[in-house]
């Protein structure tokens, strides 16, 4: 069965469990280049943007939580989603503040670099754990702060692994991991050897965001059986030039649907774009939009992949 929704997938994971060994405290994690230790399961925790929010919630651990922040700032939030949100506070609209998660009693922040945290910024794991506040980074992030290899969907996978040993939800991780790698087998059985050329668009005019091979994109459009333009660059979420682009000649361009401006928008300006008149997507207008919750870290990557595949090969 395909799964088209977290409230979906959270009702699975309520009627199916796979058993694993209960987590024993103090509970050493890695988390990027660092060791984490948790003495117990945090009770007043906080997740930063709207992936991050996904995971914690689809693991049944609301009830561990004092609030979100980073999502209305930037993201539309479904319905669904804002059903499942209610209750929950978010503590801020963008960037919380060290005082914001002093203030909530809080003792754990799930967030990642460039995802709520900044090299050098006020809000970084070495500033909060002498505040009492353990920090889960998130592995597709740790790019910024140390070298690593090529993003893939098993990022994703270590998020919730940890997540499930941090709160003792072991179970409901494995069940909630089985089912997105069952989801990713079902699109992969059937691709086809040719893998179109893929740029992903995430925003910017003058030059383009996009992602290297450190990003999520790569994973995503790897398992749907591209080849992302930029699988050379040694970078995460970057910007390039527009000369760029036209040099690598992407067949495919994905867009990331967010922010005020609007995937049709984006796509529009790229059409217009007089420097890009020649690359083989524009020519044959071939575009694909994804919600970010999808292009970044998090449970509906599966459905990204679903999404890629089927305008990659038509299936």
């Amino acid at each position: 069965m395909i799964l088209r929704s977290l409230l979906s997938l959270a009702l699975l994971l309520g009627t199916a469990q796979a058993f694993a060994e209960a987590t024993h405290y103090p509970l050493k994690i890695q988390s990027c280049n660092r060791e984490v230790t948790f003495n117990q399961a945090p009770e007043h925790a906080v997740s930063h943007d709207i992936n991050m929010t996904q995971m914690m919630l689809a693991l049944g651990l609301k009830s561990r939580m004092v609030g979100y922040s980073g999502v209305t700032g930037w993201k539309s939030v479904t319905p669904q989603m804002a059903q499942l949100l209610d209750g929950l506070p978010e503590l801020a609209s963008k960037y919380p503040s060290v005082e914001t998660l002093l203030n909530a009693n809080v003792d754990f922040f799930f967030a990642g670099w460039d995802y709520g945290m900044r090299v050098g910024g006020d809000l970084t794991p070495q500033t909060l754990q002498p505040l009492g506040i353990n920090v889960l980074e998130l592995t597709e992030s740790c790019a910024f702060v140390m070298k690593r290899p090529a993003a893939t969907l098993d990022d994703t996978y270590n998020d919730l692994r940890n997540l499930g040993k941090i709160f003792d939800v072991q179970d409901r991780a494995n069940t909630l991991i089985a089912q997105m790698q069952a989801q990713v087998a079902q699109v992969q059985k059937n691709l086809p050897a040719e893998k179109p050329r893929v740029f992903l668009y995430d925003s910017g005019e003058d030059r383009a965001m996009t992602s290297g091979r450190l990003g999520m994109p790569q994973a995503l459009i790897a398992a749907a059986g591209g080849r992302n333009i930029l699988d050379d660059v040694d970078a995460s979420w970057t910007r390039i030039n527009w000369e760029t682009v036209v040099e690598r000649n992407p067949q495919v361009i994905v867009i990331v649907d967010y922010s005020e401006i609007s995937a049709a928008q984006k796509q529009q300006f790229l059409l217009d774009n007089p420097a890009l008149q020649s690359v083989d997507a524009i020519k044959h207008q071939r575009f694909i939009v994804i919600p970010y919750v999808q292009a970044t870290p998090g449970i509906d990557n599966v459905l990204a992949v679903e999404t890629l595949a089927k305008g990659f090969h038509g299936q």
